[in-house]
């Protein structure tokens, strides 16, 4: 008879504000070709030659501003996660992160050591993006082929619009939306190159091709980051019944000279502060769990930014972390795969960028 478990699975963090740390963080990052998409070498050269010589340091300061007495405040609260959901289910559920520890390949061992041959997989990203939820699920594959086991594995696809988590994401922004007085709130994704969005197009043929081809339906949408943030967006305000001028949707975090999605977030804030907005709120719904893109970044940095040009009020909502609705959405999920409703997508097949359709729940 088999053995059911979950394995969450997160981006990561380094396992100190130390710049050796970060910077083995950073080059285990950077040198991910779903990341990074560029030829190995050229890869290798920029990140090893441009990137590590400088960036950690940088990139430790910014930790060291959001580190709390636990360490890593992704780390914690995907521990918190991790508990919160265990004790809702009767199966072992294990936590592994992309990139650093606790590692995807620490968290299969001890799902082998309690017998479990048969796996539900919950990548914690809402959205489909190469850089994201496909390199976790890729890496693991690659763990349990390394590891030579026989165990049945099944996913959960992308939620980005599922009515159970947009009810838990409204619920969560609620207390910091309802009797409060804001011209503005800002839904701020973390950014991609456009060049991921045109990969994923399996015709190639859609994406970018039109002013509203996020709003057209098609195939691509599967796979397709800019659609399903938008999708988001559009199931957010609708529940909670905000006006189209009440918000606006940006992209953060981007990386190098090549284009990104826009409106990117940084001139967002300005532009808001700038055009007599005096009171603006920031959600990111991409994220799970608070981490330095949203406790850095925007906490601190667009706070910076937008006072710097005029606003005086702005606030972050914090990401859903170990909400209660939440962690509901994920054991219901379980439950519908251990009781046969639901059976999963199956990742014995690589997740191969354009060509995976993810069914829904």
């Amino acid at each position: 008879m088999s053995k059911q478990g979950v394995i969450l699975l997160n981006l990561g963090s380094p396992d100190s504000t130390s710049t050796p740390d970060v910077r083995n963080y950073l080059r285990e990052f950077l040198m991910d070709g779903r990341v990074l998409d560029i030829p190995f070498l050229l890869r290798w050269l920029i990140v090893h030659c441009f990137i590590l010589p400088r960036r950690p340091q940088q990139s430790a300061e910014a930790y060291q501003s959001i580190w709390t007495d636990n360490g890593s405040p992704l780390i914690e609260t995907s521990f918190k996660q991790q508990k919160a959901l265990q004790e809702k289910l009767d199966i072992p559920v294990a936590l592994g992160m992309r990139y650093g520890n606790p590692s995807t390949e620490a968290a299969i061992d001890e799902l082998i050591n309690k017998g479990v041959d048969d796996l539900f997989i919950i990548p914690l990203y809402p959205h489909y993006a190469m850089s994201s939820y496909e390199t976790a699920v890729v890496y693991l594959n690659r763990i349990l082929k390394k590891k030579k086991v026989s165990m049945r594995t099944r996913l959960l696809p992308p939620f980005y619009k599922d009515e159970a988590y947009i009810s838990a994401l409204v619920e969560s922004a609620k207390p910091y939306l309802e009797n409060s007085d804001y011209d503005r709130l800002i839904f701020s994704f973390h950014g991609i190159p456009e060049r991921h969005i045109l990969k994923s197009d399996p015709s190639k043929s859609h994406c970018f091709k039109s002013d509203d081809c996020c709003q057209n339906c098609n195939a691509a949408h599967a796979t397709c980051y800019r659609h399903q943030c938008t999708q988001t967006v559009q199931s957010f305000v609708n529940q909670l019944g905000l006006p189209k001028e009440k918000y606006f949707l940006s992209f953060q975090s981007r990386l190098g000279r090549d284009p990104w999605l826009q409106p990117y977030t940084d001139k967002t804030i300005e532009k808001h502060a700038e055009e007599g907005y005096k009171k603006i709120k920031v959600i990111c719904p991409a994220f799970t769990t608070d981490c330095l893109e949203t406790l850095e970044e925007i906490a601190m940095e667009g706070k910076e930014i937008f006072e710097e040009a005029g606003g005086e009020h702005f606030e972050h909502i914090p990401c859903l972390n170990e909400n209660e609705n939440f962690i509901e959405f994920l054991a219901g999920k379980v439950h519908a795969w251990q009781n046969g409703a639901y059976d999963g997508v199956d990742t014995q097949d690589p997740v191969v960028i354009g060509t995976q359709s993810f069914s829904k729940i």
